[in-house]
């Protein structure tokens, strides 16, 4: 139902005439696709949850400029990706020597799955495609200057015709095109090679399988084991922490140097981020009588091979609607 419809159902004939506790009504809506937007545009969950409030409280001051031109949700889009704008102009942080995005926060599946299912070209499920919610996809469009990101965003993911970008960043037509191509040309650069060519589709057995043995092989901190699943140029990082590991020699000396061939009593939840398969994993502790969060590795494989492990610390769990401790088992 369009937010026109609600005016009218509402009795009202604009914006301005409808109480707070109504337009909240008609704003919240939206507020899961908005969040995925303003996600992207920053790379941090927290930031993205700051500018929605930001959006939804700068929309209701403006609710009197609301003319019906637009759409109510292309609206507050605009409103949304000028927020974003603003708080990058203030503080627009730059990814590290590495190219790793050190404030990288992942998005919780179960979030994304709030969104109602729809038609492939229907504005929520392009929002939460898969190929533009990966965490590849996230770290490459953090490299782009903020305009030209925005551009790429509201053209390429959510299919804003190139007149109506052009009407929200105040530029014309020709200037946006140029964007999008400089925009493009920057995504090639930061993407996996494999990862331009993405196709879709679901995760099939093969990969539920490779998963399910990286589960095992870390819980029993069988580094050899692992090793036979990394792909010869995967990458490895942990945000917020600086440092980006390439190459399965570089990667497992890392591991080794860690010391995690050390580490026991370890157990795994298996979950989803991103649209990624993910491995949280919880570490046995004697005094606290649990297994406690440690880390979460999400994960990217290709071709039958882990081409990509983020980790994340274990402040995303509660976000992620992880357990905060796991029970011991009969024989600890």
């Amino acid at each position: 139902m369009s937010a026109d419809t609600r005016l009218e159902e509402l009795g009202v004939s604009g914006l301005g005439e409808v109480d707070e506790p109504a337009f909240s009504g008609l704003a919240e809506r939206h507020r899961r696709e908005l969040h995925v937007h303003c996600y992207r545009m920053l790379g941090s969950f927290e930031d993205a949850e700051d500018t929605v409030q930001e959006t939804f409280l700068r929309a209701w001051r403006r609710r009197e400029t609301f003319e019906g031109r637009s759409t109510f949700r292309a609206w507050l889009y605009r409103i949304a990706t000028n927020a974003c704008l603003d708080l990058l102009a203030k503080r627009r942080p730059e990814p590290a020597t590495g190219g790793e995005v050190l404030w990288l926060q992942p998005y919780p599946d179960r979030l994304l799955d709030e969104l109602p299912a729809g038609d492939a070209d229907e504005p929520e499920t392009l929002a939460v495609a898969r190929e533009t919610i990966e965490l590849a996809y996230l770290v490459a469009v953090q490299h782009l200057a903020p305009r030209p990101r925005a551009v790429l965003i509201l053209r390429d993911v959510l299919g804003w015709p190139a007149k109506n970008v052009a009407e929200l960043l105040g530029d014309s037509v020709n200037s946006v095109n140029s964007a999008l191509q400089r925009a493009r040309a920057g995504m090639r650069e930061h993407l996996p090679a494999e990862r331009q060519d993405w196709t879709g589709g679901e995760e099939d057995t093969g990969t539920r399988d490779l998963v399910r043995r990286y589960t095992d092989l870390s819980v029993a901190t069988d580094i050899d084991g692992l090793a036979a699943l990394l792909r010869d140029d995967v990458r490895c990082s942990m945000p917020p922490t600086p440092g980006l590991y390439v190459g399965r020699d570089t990667v497992i000396n890392d591991w080794i140097e860690s010391g995690f061939e050390g580490v026991k009593h370890l157990r795994a939840v298996p979950t989803s981020v991103n649209r990624q398969p993910a491995v949280a994993f919880y570490h046995w502790r004697k005094r606290e009588g649990a297994y406690l969060p440690l880390t979460i590795d999400v994960l990217r494989v290709t071709g039958g091979a882990i081409t990509e492990i983020v980790t994340f610390h274990d402040d995303q769990f509660p976000r992620l609607g992880l357990p905060e401790s796991l029970p011991p088992e009969s024989t600890e």
